[in-house]
């Protein structure tokens, strides 16, 4: 019988330890190494930036970042600023969908890439709306 504070086998699948007071950062990355170099030569990205976005890719927060890198949060912000400046990214999860989309892009479908479709996205306009909603006219 488990104590109070071990975790469950399930705990342990979903990467769950009810020790802590957070969810643990899955160790998953999204692109491969070699999609990673492609992602940095066509940015120009610096490898130490290439550490930030690799782990805000991975959903991690700036100060969760800063720790995981032994820099300040303001070290972050400055490199996710350069990062969003080289890619026009405007936020994070811009940048992780532009990243996709470029990757995709330019090696296809591969095994290792997640396959998502994002190319055939339409921002929202007057006569486009979003997520299906009915325009009024005016």
């Amino acid at each position: 019988m488990l104590g109070p504070s071990q975790p469950t086998e399930k705990d342990k699948m979903r990467n769950v330890d009810p020790r802590d007071s957070v969810y643990k950062q899955p160790d998953v990355s999204l692109l491969d190494d070699k999609q990673w170099a492609y992602i940095q030569k066509r940015y120009r990205i610096s490898p130490r930036e290439l550490e930030v976005a690799k782990l805000v890719c991975r959903g991690y927060v700036n100060g969760n970042i800063a720790k995981k890198l032994s820099v300040k949060p303001g070290t972050v912000k400055s490199h996710l600023k350069s990062i969003f400046g080289k890619t026009h990214a405007r936020n994070k999860i811009t940048l992780l969908l532009r990243f996709m989309e470029d990757v995709n892009n330019f090696f296809g479908e591969s095994p290792g890439a997640a396959s998502i479709s994002i190319m055939g996205i339409k921002k929202p306009s007057r006569t486009t709306p979003a997520s299906g909603d009915i325009l009024k006219k005016g």
